[in-house]
């Protein structure tokens, strides 16, 4: 093989182009930006669709809506996202196949369009129904989208950026959850009259992605493995990388395709009968079940409190809350630049052992925090550190992981996987927090340190670093731990493949 030294190898460092950059602006914008968006801006207009509620009730019925069944319909409306966001993980990955990467993302827009019309419509005809119906569609929006993206952007980076440009699923996800928060302060779209807007907004990132996407080109791997068409391979891949610097990945794609030896796409289920991953699959959920239960949603449920018992005025408590959205996207703008210089490994351990360490501040801040004025002051400093800290690593290394440790057959079917135990975990955090905390109060972030304990312990023992590794190294790395010393045959398979492509 050819080794590129002097100034070739300096600018092999550099990003290779900007339609890359743009390609990967495009695809955030209606993917991980659209979920994050969707997550933050139901949580401003709560009161104002408690009232829409009982007034339809009331016209609809005659008779005032019963405390319980309002709570039980707002419940619906809340968590029925998670339920469209599981059906969306659920077909997003034969989307991905059937469709392409980016027919896909297209595709999935006129989800998000169609969702965004019917909760816009739902005041003005009196039908909260078609909230309901409303949510729904725009959870399986977000499902296909957090399924299909790190897809794409982890298809199409060369391997020297593949970390910092899989980050851009976190950045925009974080971006989309401020944006939300900004849009729904009541001097913008938070006020009562307003709502409807604000919920059916959604589908301006729908718009945006359906005006740009279809400008940039399908993701090389899917096109050479999948499709078999080497020349729309070459010429997406000279459109991102550039005519220069093009053939190295398009010699690293072929040595993947070569090594896969026409391996169709597998199902999600031949992933748990198949031993050459079980370790991947292992890691994907530990992982991303880490990711939901840390212990970040009892954050946020306790910021207003702190910041309350700091002496902030309920009426700036919303504004203070955007601080803790931009740390958030701060953290997530510099995890991306850091991932492929520190590495994975080392990040998103440090993230999950900084958060051990605030959930213990924390907890000790929360249960004295009468017995001295300045208590509240380190509660809301922990509560800023612990959203530094998981932005730091678990809130984007863990779709990057996902993306890398799997080889193009069973990518899809293992972003499938992932996406399902992490709408099945957020889904199911969602209904036993209330109890958690109702039970155990300010100690149920001791059950969090425990779990974020657990869960850099496993990555500590078991997941092996990926940077700067193609997607047949990482297998390599993985099968040790697959197959150990009993079969050094299947050890090495990809290695003799990966010699002989070389040779020919």
């Amino acid at each position: 093989m050819k080794v590129v030294t002097g100034h070739a190898a300096q600018e092999a460092h550099k990003f290779p182009s900007w339609t890359l950059f743009l390609a990967v602006c495009s695809v955030g914008i209606g993917g991980t930006f659209q979920y994050g968006y969707n997550v933050s801006i139901i949580n401003a207009p709560t009161q104002h669709i408690h009232k829409f509620l009982n007034e339809t009730w009331a016209s609809r019925y005659h008779m005032e809506l019963n405390p319980n069944l309002l709570t039980f319909l707002w419940s619906v409306i809340a968590s029925i996202f998670s339920l469209g966001g599981l059906c969306g993980a659920l077909i997003g990955g034969s989307m991905a196949i059937q469709l392409g990467r980016k027919g896909a993302l297209l595709m999935n827009n006129v989800i998000a369009i169609l969702a965004a019309i019917l909760m816009g419509i739902s005041f003005p005809t009196g039908l909260f129904e078609l909230l309901i119906v409303g949510r729904f569609l725009i959870g399986i929006n977000s499902g296909v989208g957090l399924c299909v993206q790190p897809l794409y952007l982890g298809e199409v980076a060369p391997k020297h950026l593949r970390g910092g440009m899989a980050m851009g699923s976190s950045i925009f996800l974080t971006g989309g959850i401020l944006t939300g928060q900004i849009i729904g302060l009541r001097e913008i779209l938070g006020a009562e009259a307003y709502w409807p807007l604000l919920l059916s907004s959604s589908c301006v990132p729908a718009f945006a992605q359906l005006l740009f996407l279809p400008w940039f080109p399908e993701s090389p791997r899917y096109l050479l493995i999948d499709r078999g068409d080497e020349l729309s391979c070459a010429k997406a891949l000279k459109r991102f990388h550039g005519s220069s610097q093009y053939q190295r990945e398009m010699e690293d794609i072929q040595r993947e395709c070569f090594a896969l030896d026409g391996e169709k796409p597998k199902k999600p289920w031949q992933l748990f009968a198949d031993r050459a991953v079980r370790w991947q699959l292992v890691t994907v959920v530990v992982m991303t079940m880490g990711q939901q239960l840390s212990g970040i949603n009892a954050i946020y449920f306790y910021a207003t409190y702190v910041f309350e018992q700091a002496g902030i005025s309920a009426e700036k408590i919303p504004y203070v809350t955007l601080g803790t959205g931009a740390c958030e996207c701060l953290t997530a703008l510099t995890c991306g630049l850091l991932i492929d210089r520190v590495g994975r490994r080392y990040l998103i351990l440090g993230g999950y052992l900084l958060m051990t360490l605030w959930s213990i501040v924390l907890t000790f801040s929360l249960t004295y925090q009468e017995l001295y004025s300045w208590v509240p002051y380190v509660s809301m400093m922990s509560i800023f550190a612990f959203i530094l800290s998981f932005g730091l690593g678990p809130g984007g290394i863990t779709n990057t992981l996902t993306a890398e440790i799997f080889v193009q057959s069973s990518r899809p079917a293992a972003c499938m996987i992932g996406g399902t135990v992490s709408w099945i975990s957020f889904f199911t955090i969602g209904m036993l927090f209330p109890f958690i905390v109702k039970g155990l109060k300010q100690y149920c972030f001791v059950v969090f340190l425990l779990e974020c304990s657990f869960v850099a312990a496993f990555i500590f023992l078991v997941i092996p670093e990926t940077k700067n590794k193609s997607f047949l190294e990482i297998k390599k790395e993985f099968h040790k731990l697959n197959f150990g010393g009993k079969n050094k045959e299947k050890e090495t398979e990809l290695s003799e493949r990966s010699q002989l492509h070389d040779e020919y």
